[in-house]
């Protein structure tokens, strides 16, 4: 990873100039308080900009009807996807988070999350990153920055008791707004990419949904998704997860796990398997859609200490894995996947956006 050597104020000009917030005072007045808080990013608002005045300033802005989510942000959106148009290799990485506001009684404005035990708002990321060259089977990388982010509150009407019995039908499912809308919707914003240009979408078990492969696709990227459906094959009664643990073993490698509360430190011997597979293609309303064919790649350890501690990803993706070093590559690209953990943990951890003291989030959506 890269670290950035701009100061705080040349780092919020070349992120928040270009915004057009309706006026030039609210323009300057943005890129302020981004300086502000990018010197004290762990702070509460009257730490981190002291000055009544300025504080006073600061709350008037963020509380204009002018200054939204999407206005702030899309600038920057736009010149990191433009970034991931040039010659290179990327990574998309996608997850979703819960910033928890239950302790805040007050705020407004938050809806369901989780299980519904506690209240806040879901935020949805795709961080990318530039591929700068692979050190034997790693690559290194560095962060472009956010490609995309959509964050929602959960409505009341998505309650479990407006869905009889918790059975809700498949038709009436697919016709309604879903949250699992969002995963890889990013992938068509992105511009036309150079003829030397490779943009890989990576994400977990949720995004393990058919329209993602489709919008990848579309968008002329690659993908690594891991399974999280045993989904049904053409041409064989195998199912994906039997049909992903039935080939020879293409190679094996160590992983060296640390210790952690309650578990030993221990190195695993992980096995990898990879073969070819056709996706019954589902259904949706208006018919069902395409077949898919893509590579699934089994890692798997070998004698885990207990099946809850075992290593095992199943990984759908449109990357060549034919042989070790290519499934390989699949299994270490997946990896960089724990990237947008540790973005989510610097969201919560060093920049406390769960502490925040405002009354309320200004013009969140709905889901």
């Amino acid at each position: 990873m890269q670290n950035s050597l701009l100061t705080c104020t040349r780092w919020a000009e070349q992120n928040f100039a270009a915004v057009d917030l309706g006026d030039c005072r609210r323009d300057r007045r943005l890129v302020k308080v981004a300086a502000a808080l990018a010197k004290k990013p762990g702070g509460t608002l009257p730490s981190a900009i002291p000055k009544w005045k300025d504080l006073k300033a600061a709350y008037r802005l963020l509380d204009n009807s002018a200054v939204t989510f999407e206005k702030v942000l899309t600038p920057h959106w736009q010149t990191v996807r433009n970034s991931c148009a040039e010659s290179g290799e990327y990574l998309l990485i996608e997850d979703t988070t819960i910033l928890d506001f239950s302790s805040h009684k007050s705020l407004k404005g938050i809806g369901r999350v989780g299980n519904d035990g506690g209240r806040g708002i879901y935020l949805h990321t795709t961080l990318a990153f530039r591929i700068n060259r692979w050190n034997e089977e790693q690559p290194e990388v560095s962060m472009l920055g956010v490609a995309g982010q959509h964050r929602w509150v959960r409505g009341e009407e998505l309650t479990r008791g407006n869905v009889r019995a918790g059975y809700e039908r498949k038709k009436r499912r697919f016709t309604r707004p879903r949250e699992s809308e969002r995963w890889a919707q990013v992938l068509a914003d992105l511009p036309t990419p150079a003829k030397d240009n490779r943009r890989i979408y990576i994400a977990d078990r949720e995004s393990d949904i058919y329209e993602a492969f489709d919008r990848a696709s579309t968008a002329g990227c690659d993908f690594i998704i891991r399974g999280s459906q045993d989904r049904a094959l053409l041409d064989t009664p195998d199912s994906l997860f039997e049909a992903a643990s039935k080939p020879a073993e293409l190679g094996r490698y160590t992983l060296e796990l640390r210790a952690r509360p309650g578990v030993a430190a221990r190195i695993a011997t992980v096995v990898v398997r990879a073969t070819s597979v056709m996706l019954r293609p589902t259904y949706r309303p208006g018919g069902k859609l395409p077949p898919r064919q893509l590579f699934v790649v089994e890692a798997r350890e070998e004698n885990p200490p207990s099946a809850d501690l075992e290593i095992h990803w199943v990984l759908l993706t449109s990357l060549n894995s034919r042989t070790y070093q290519e499934a390989r590559r699949v299994i270490q690209l997946y990896a960089c996947r724990w990237l947008i953990e540790e973005y989510h943990k610097a969201l919560k951890t060093g920049a406390g956006i769960e502490n925040s003291q405002l009354e309320r989030p200004s013009a969140s959506k709905h889901c």
